[in-house]
Formats: C-alpha cells, structure tokens, sequence
C-alpha cells in the first residue's frame, strides 16, 4: 500500500500547481498525484485557449481577483525562468453600441480597483489604429493581457514536483475514498493509496469526489462546451491583439472573441451550451446517465428558466455557422464565413447550487483530512500558481493540526 504525507486527486494545472507548491514549501513532504488519464492537463487545462488574464473583469476583493492578480504575476515569473513563451500581446474590450457603455465603464472602474496600471478607455479612432478591422464605438485597451500554452506550463510543474518528492499515478480513476482515524485511502482500480490528507483538485468532476468525503457539500458541477472556430491564414491579419466584447451582464459567460494562440493562428469562439457529457467536446457526444443527472438537478433547472433566451442563441449557433459568424461581426464586420474553418473545442466545469445560482469565485472547502477545490473556473489557469500556494498553504496547516491531534491523542492514551 502506497503511503504519502499528502494525495493530490486530478493532474490539472490547478492540482499540479499545488502538488509544485507544496514541494516548494516542504520539500520533504510525500505527494501524491492521482489522474485517471493518461498524462496530465487532458481535460479543462489541455483545451484552453491559452489566455494570460489581467484580472480586469472580477470583482474587486474577490477570490478570482486576488488570486488572478498574485497568479498573474507568478506565472510570468514562472514562464521566464523556466523557458516557457508566452506574449504579454494586450487586448481590447470593445463596445459596439452605445448600450454597452455603461457596462464598459464599469468593467474599466473594476480594472483599477484591482490595480490594473495602464489601461485605458480609447475612441473609435484611437481602437482603430490598433484594430483596423474593428469596429467600436469605444474601447478598453489592456496591455497586461497574453498568451501562453497552459499544457506546457502544467506539464513543467509536474516536472519539477517530481524532482521533488511527488509520485504521479497516472490511468487511476478514483472509485471512493476512506477517512479513518488512522489516515485518508484513495481507491484506485490498481492501487490503496494511505496519506494523511488528500486534496481534491478534480475539476469537471470536483462535485462526485467532494461526495465521497463531504456528503454534505450541496454543489453540482454543470459542464458547459465552449466551440471554436480559426480563422483561415490568409485572414489573419484582421486581428492583432486580443479582442473582446462587452460582456452581457446577465449572462455568466464572456461572449465571442477572438483570440491569438501562442504557437500561431486565431482563434474565434467560444459561444457557451450545454455539455451532454461531462468530458463531451463534440455537439453528438453524449452520455445519457451524466446528462439526466444535469437535467434532473433542481439548480440547473433554475439557471435553464432563468436564462433560456440566452441559451437557445448559444445552442443555434452551435449548429448554424452563420449565426456564429453573425456574433463575431459585431467585432470585426468584414469576416464573412469563407474566412472561418471549424477549431477545438473546450468544456468549462461550472459549480451550481439547487437555487439556481453558479458560484461566482474560487470555492475551497475544508473537511476532515479532505480540502475539496469545487470551483475554478476561468482565470484558474492564469491563477494556478496563486492557487497552488493557497491550497497548500491550506493542506500543510490541515496536516500539522492532524499531527498535533495524533499526538496529543498518543500522550492522552499514554498517561492512562
């Protein structure tokens, strides 16, 4: 039976990240990472569009804004000293009617209440003559924002987690977990694995292990598919930067942009449907015990009545490329179909609760030799670092007080 300090479950960037940060700050700690597939990042972390957030978007004083503040500047440090390219490239969050600019404005307050210096709000002129192409009635422009390949990033903290003490077993789903007096057993097809505490870092199924050791944790993960398409070479240059819509606010997701991918090309996407499997990246691949499960849950019933408007549009144009075209006109009127080829395709995990709201920050959950990560959606990548340090800071506080009980329990046992 393998015996650690500490066992990571899912080799993510956010577990793996923390599996780093605990090498870092007790290197002579035991880690275990546990992944049910075969290498690392192959879910939530390995379709990423591979954006360095600036944070401007999250509400100051928040989880997401402090961590992807602090996350932002360590995963820059992190890239430089390790050799990994990124392009800090800059972005603009355009508005294309004069609705939006209230909600442009208040998207610019937040970005320097959490300390974003250098942006600016820029004129139609001045966003076209970085944007030839696009079309605005005004503008933000960010220079913090990048690009990077968070498989790479993540493949380098497993590297050097390893070098450490950490032990990564990779093609182990976990089937359930054990907390006894004497230690947390993580059940493997092929192993029993003995630590003194596990870290639930699962992601797309972070809710099913946080079942296993905190029942009452009322939380499901709702799977939404996020669908790309490229632009063809010979169109690329329509976009130099990142470019961003106003984002609505009544709908939790960012809206169609277009983003430039760090080994080249442009990508354009993503709209926001329903996932019919928890790992589903394609419109026809559906596990149909997963998806009566999201359709059965009081919470994803609310947020469906809630927002079906807006759903309906995200699932048209999953189906017709004209209405995805339509979407990103409103950006860049001149790309027609002919100029967009079919891309990837992601699937963000996003934790609901049964009255219909999508938890809106970081969520860490403490438990008996258990601390269950049960949301982190977008800017976790940018974010993992910061994280990481959290989570681990969190996991070796939780192991010393586990230590200290022991032992004072072995002086109680002692004395009698």
């Amino acid at each position: 039976m393998p015996s650690f300090d500490i066992t990571i479950i899912g080799a993510g960037i956010v577990g793996l990240a923390t599996a780093w940060q605990i090498s870092k700050k007790q290197p002579g700690l035991r880690v275990a990472v546990v992944e049910k597939e075969p290498q690392p990042a192959a879910h939530q972390t390995g379709h990423n569009s591979g954006v360095i957030h600036s944070g401007i978007y999250y509400k100051p004083g928040g989880s997401k804004a402090q961590n992807c503040r602090r996350g932002y500047r360590y995963l820059l440090e992190f890239a430089q000293e390790h050799g990994i390219p990124l392009e800090i490239c800059g972005k603009v969050i355009v508005a294309t009617r004069d609705w939006e600019l209230p909600q442009l404005d208040k998207i610019f307050e937040r970005g320097q209440a959490n300390g974003l210096d250098g942006i600016k709000i820029i004129s139609p002129e001045e966003c076209r003559e970085i944007e030839p192409h696009v079309r605005a009635v005004r503008a933000i422009r960010v220079p913090q924002s990048g690009i990077i390949d968070y498989g790479a990033v993540t493949r380098k903290y497993l590297e050097l987690a390893q070098q450490v003490n950490t032990t990564a077993f990779f093609g182990q789903a976990v089937q359930h977990i054990d907390i006894r007096t004497e230690g947390a057993f993580v059940h493997t097809p092929d192993h029993e694995i003995q630590s003194k505490l596990v870290i639930n870092c699962a992601g797309l199924y972070s809710d099913k292990v946080a079942e296993m050791t905190m029942p009452e944790v009322d939380l499901q993960i709702i799977p939404f598919r996020g669908e790309y398409y490229e632009l063809v070479p010979e169109r690329q240059h329509l976009v130099n930067h990142l470019i961003y819509p106003v984002p609505n606010p009544h709908f939790p997701f960012l809206g169609v942009h277009y983003t430039r991918m760090i080994h080249g090309g442009i990508e354009a996407g993503p709209n926001a449907v329903l996932a019919f499997r928890r790992e589903g990246y394609s419109r026809w691949d559906i596990d149909w015990r997963e998806l009566s499960e999201t359709l059965r849950y009081p919470g994803f019933r609310r947020i469906a009545q809630k927002h079906w408007r807006y759903g309906l549009n995200e699932l048209y144009r999953s189906y017709s490329k004209s209405a995805f075209v339509r979407a990103l006109q409103h950006l860049i009127p001149e790309v027609g179909e002919k100029d967009l080829q079919r891309g990837g395709a992601g699937v963000r995990a996003m934790a609901a609760t049964p009255d219909g709201e999508l938890v809106d920050d970081f969520l860490f959950l403490r438990g008996k030799r258990v601390i269950n990560v049960c949301n982190a959606p977008s800017p976790a990548a940018t974010a993992s670092l910061s994280i990481g340090e959290t989570v681990a800071e969190m996991g070796i506080e939780a192991l010393n007080e586990t230590i200290e009980t022991h032992n004072n329990a072995t002086r109680i046992k002692s004395k009698r």
